[in-house]
């Protein structure tokens, strides 16, 4: 896999818009802090368009994409929201020139959708928090983005998890979104995850549907051979009058109680303050024991 070369202060960091539109009001902040951190940013140039609830239109969202991959004064593109729209233009767009020169792409939620697609491309990518939401980050969220960027490798210790399974696995990191992913079955942006460890989250889901996707999941064959499996957050649950009578964690534990691999839960990522960025694409070695979980990127 390629892994795109670090980033040195002074350079460029382009924004683009991928899915849901956004304000510039909404965004300033956040290139304030861009900047604070030593970094210039460059705007596309339909960033603030709208055509309904999208960025505007998917020929504008897919040319600001494709310009900000092709600049070479561009050494790093954030989408600066999810939402969705993101596979309007997947298949729009021409990644090939990241493969003489790499950048890092970093998004998460909606963004899922170009961290897979990247896999086939033998591209890492970062999985990692947005500029919507800087300001409501920790710190250690907003400073592992950067520490990668950067040249760092993360090493996480997070707590046990009463679901967890106990083990030791070695794999690439694939997944991201468990909807988004969801909706990638079948379609050449869905990663093979045969020997791979997955991450899944989600927000504002209900706990049925969390069922119906792992269920999606199991009967084509993802957790087969996997590797390893981590969950972050699954963030504002919500239930129908008639409970499901599960967590989302239940629903995922029960999902994958046939296999052997590890599985950790509470990772902090997501759709939550405390979102540690994860490199997609990377090799990461995954220990689970009775003291918690360690997900080591060196």
């Amino acid at each position: 896999m390629i892994s795109p070369p670090s980033l040195k202060k002074g350079d460029t960091i382009g924004l683009v818009a991928t899915a849901r539109r956004i304000s510039e009001q909404e965004l300033a902040k956040a290139v304030s802090i861009i900047e604070s951190r030593g970094y210039k940013v460059a705007k596309g140039k339909y960033l603030f368009a709208s055509e309904n609830q999208f960025a505007g239109t998917d020929e504008e969202r897919t040319a600001d994409f494709q310009q900000m991959i092709e600049n070479p004064e561009v050494k790093a593109v954030f989408a600066v929201r999810g939402g969705y729209g993101s596979v309007r233009i997947v298949d729009k767009i021409d990644f090939r020139p990241l493969l003489k020169n790499p950048k890092w792409l970093a998004g998460y939620s909606d963004f899922t959708v170009f961290h897979n697609h990247l896999i086939a491309f033998g591209l890492q990518s970062l999985h990692a928090t947005m500029p919507l939401n800087f300001t409501g980050n920790t710190p250690a969220a907003l400073d592992s983005l950067f520490d990668v960027l950067e040249g760092l490798k993360p090493h996480y210790r997070f707590a046990s998890h009463p679901l967890n399974r106990k083990g030791k696995a070695v794999g690439m990191m694939v997944g991201g979104n468990l909807s988004v992913l969801y909706s990638l079955l079948g379609s050449r942006s869905f990663p093979d995850t045969a020997g791979k460890i997955l991450f899944l989250e989600d927000l504002d889901e209900y706990l049925y549907h969390i069922d119906r996707m792992m269920m999606a999941l199991k009967r084509a064959g993802v957790f087969k051979n996997l590797a390893g499996l981590i969950i972050g957050g699954m963030t504002e649950m919500n239930d129908n009058i008639i409970p499901f009578g599960k967590t989302a964690e239940g629903i995922i534990r029960e999902s994958v109680e046939e296999y052997n691999f590890p599985v950790a839960f509470g990772f902090p990522a997501g759709h939550q303050p405390d979102n540690r960025a994860l490199i997609m694409g990377a090799e990461v070695r995954l220990k689970v024991d009775e003291t918690g979980s360690i997900l080591d990127f060196n």
